[in-house]
């Protein structure tokens, strides 16, 4: 068994670069208020996890496993790793983590994400984020190289069951409403015109295909840190923890279309996430969750994990959408911190801030962005066109796999 101690998020509207700030700088801030959230002296940290999926690309500094040690020497001689998955680099990093402390090597892991994206003109930025699909095979034709993928997933919902672009449409504008209430989320303090999540061209123009502006999760600047401790730490006195339940990790080949044509005579649309939704979910022993925090780094991705995590029969995800089951006082509230679309996406955090705000909902820690009796939270943290796919599920202290 898997616990966590506490942790902590930067504030995501931070411009790093604009503000004479680096990496370290970063780095230096999570460690020391990731320490002290979870009450964790330096000295008791076994090993940790970086997760950074660009960082030679946006600051030319690579070897982030020693840049903890680096910004903090109590550190020194920690071991640490830096691990790559594209947006799903945390979530790796948490699984190396949580592996090393069921392997009995070590009773407290450090486990970090970090990402600096706004050293670069947006451009290149989106040139920069294309280095996770299968360079030189796919997208050539598109300028932003993600919005074009998620489009063709789009289509691809719209070829098989139909899709109604109001629907993403809504989901942006609730995650965006949602991270009205979080006081780290990047958007927090935007402003919008009533057309602003409609499809109209001039308020809420293409990027590419038929994604639309609004649709689209943040370029973004930020960290993001937690400690995980094993059984045995935790029970020596760890009252407030919240507990990994279960966990799913599935990936496949780079490239978006083999996905589609693998899954023709599927029921879902990407079988291997749903499969990662149900690795989690039965290694939990449950069958449902309370919540989910999932990767809607396209409104689209969003409307995708509604089916996939089974709140809907594939392809109806939009049922739950008109029928209020996703707002934060729904059956199933999604992305009640805002997800990547309000909340911010420095791509290397995105799962570990997906694991801190599933443990801060099961332990009453969630602020204005609370679920009411939020027992068990589901995570969905994706790298590329979902070509890594990370799950967890994570408990309040107390709670029985058979619910009590």
């Amino acid at each position: 068994m898997v616990w966590v101690l506490g942790g902590y998020q930067t504030d995501f509207a931070r411009n790093w670069p604009r503000a004479g700030l680096e990496v370290s700088d970063l780095v230096g801030e999570v460690v020391r208020e990731t320490l002290d959230d979870a009450r964790v002296d330096a000295a008791d940290v076994g090993v940790i996890h970086v997760g950074n999926a660009f960082g030679q690309l946006f600051t030319g500094q690579g070897q982030l496993g020693g840049m903890p040690a680096t910004v903090d020497d109590r550190l020194w001689g920690v071991p640490a790793t830096r691990h790559e998955a594209a947006c799903a680099s945390g979530g790796v990093a948490i699984l190396s983590a949580m592996a090393d402390l069921e392997a009995g090597r070590y009773d407290c892991a450090l486990v970090l994400g970090v990402e600096l994206e706004k050293t670069v003109p947006g451009d290149q930025s989106a040139q920069y984020l294309g280095a996770a699909a299968w360079v030189g095979h796919e997208g050539q034709q598109a300028k932003f190289m993600w919005p074009h993928m998620f489009s063709l997933l789009t289509d691809e919902y719209d070829r098989r069951y139909g899709i109604d672009d109001q629907h993403l449409n809504a989901i942006a504008e609730l995650n965006f409403r949602n991270a009205r209430s979080n006081p780290r989320a990047q958007t927090r303090a935007w402003e919008f015109e009533p057309a602003s999540f409609t499809s109209d061209d001039a308020a809420n123009p293409c990027v590419e295909g038929r994604v639309r502006r609004q649709q689209c999760s943040q370029v973004t600047d930020g960290g993001a840190g937690v400690v995980l401790v094993s059984d045995r730490h935790a029970r020596a006195g760890s009252a407030g923890a919240a507990r990994i339940d279960g966990w799913g990790h599935r990936t496949v080949g780079l490239a978006l279309q083999p996905k589609f044509d693998r899954s023709r005579d599927s029921r879902y649309v990407l079988p291997h996430v749903r499969q990662a939704v149900l690795d989690a979910f039965g290694r939990a022993g449950v069958e449902s969750v309370d919540g989910i925090e999932t990767h809607d780094c396209f409104a689209v991705s969003e409307y995708m994990a509604i089916d996939h995590f089974g709140i809907t029969e594939p392809g109806e995800s939009w049922k739950a959408i008109e029928n209020g089951e996703l707002e934060r006082g729904g059956r199933i509230p999604v992305n009640a911190s805002g997800g990547l679309i309000g909340g911010g996406h420095p791509v290397g955090a995105t799962g570990v801030r997906m694991l801190l705000d599933a443990s801060r909902q099961v332990t009453g820690r969630a602020g204005e962005c609370q679920i009411e009796g939020a027992r068990r939270i589901g995570t969905l943290n994706i790298g590329g066109s979902t070509t890594t796919t990370v799950t967890f599920v994570v408990a309040q202290m107390g709670v029985d796999t058979d619910g009590r």
